[in-house]
């Protein structure tokens, strides 16, 4: 009969097997508390931090809309006279600025254009741009207004006569309604560019001039001494001599004598827009220049 054999430290085979796996249970047992412990502890992390950055994402919105609320606040139009301090606040005036006018109405004077307060508050064009807009002076200053723009238009057009477009001077252009000294200056390049004007339509070749101060400008200026251009013909004219005319360089030259020998001449200006790179928008200006004979 056999006998359970007894190890080293007085324990069977059984006995070991027993002690086995209890302590395999054990080690799972604690590796399961271990794992449901950390597991429970970063879904409850994952869970606080994300309602903390929800918390955070609603107060950021709740600034932007109030941000938002106070950018579309509704400005009515209002007398600059009467400005308070909280006004002044209100519509991003400094103290400096509010106090410059404080003080002007203290000596019981007025303000009566936008100019004028500008020059006493000292405020920033783009504040002027953002609220001198909602600017209401009284009925009898803005009559008083108009009439000064009126009687100083009178004084242009039929007071003094009209002035030339081939010598009139940049101050004198900077009298027209939308022309400044970058438009004044840019005429005047122009006209020196093309040995002077020709025609009055010319002037849609001066960039940034748009058709309204073209119109205003022949309101009180006008071209009483056109050059005087001896027209050439297209079908024989040669590259040079097309070079130098106005609306062409020597590679616009080159193509349209090409052009004008493989067909043996042209009979329409409108022709001339099969080539590639030919100003067609141009042509009422390049028939100043030139014209058709076969």
């Amino acid at each position: 009969m056999k006998t359970n054999r007894k190890f080293r430290f007085g324990f069977t085979k059984s006995d070991r097997n027993g002690i086995f796996m209890f302590c395999l249970i054990l080690i799972s047992g604690i590796g399961f508390n271990y794992w449901y412990s950390t597991s429970t502890s970063k879904s409850f992390t994952k869970s606080f931090h994300d309602e903390s950055i929800n918390s955070i994402q609603q107060l950021i919105d709740s600034l932007k809309n109030k941000q938002s609320l106070d950018n579309q606040r509704e400005i009515y139009p209002f007398n600059p006279n009467f400005i308070t301090d909280y006004k002044g606040y209100t519509l991003e005036m400094n103290t400096d600025q509010i106090d410059r006018l404080l003080e002007f109405r203290a000596k019981d004077q007025w303000i009566n254009s936008k100019d004028q307060f500008q020059k006493v508050t000292q405020v920033s064009d783009q504040w002027m741009d953002t609220y001198s807009k909602y600017f209401k002076f009284p009925d009898w200053v803005e009559d008083q207004e108009k009439n000064k723009f009126v009687d100083f238009k009178k004084n242009i057009t039929s007071a003094s006569p009209k002035k030339d477009l081939n010598t009139v001077t940049a101050e004198d252009l900077q009298l027209v309604s939308g022309i400044g000294e970058v438009l004044s200056n840019r005429i005047i390049t122009y006209r020196q560019k093309i040995g002077g004007f020709v025609n009055s339509i010319q002037l849609k070749d001066v960039y940034g001039l748009s058709p309204e101060v073209i119109q205003e400008l022949k309101v009180q200026i006008e071209l009483k001494t056109p050059v005087e251009v001896k027209k050439q013909n297209i079908n024989t004219i040669g590259v040079l001599q097309l070079s130098e005319l106005p609306y062409f360089d020597y590679e616009l030259s080159r193509s349209v004598v090409d052009f004008i020998k493989l067909r043996q001449g042209i009979s329409n200006f409108k022709e001339l827009s099969i080539i590639d790179g030919f100003p067609v928008s141009k042509l009422d200006r390049i028939q100043l220049y030139l014209e058709i004979n076969k």
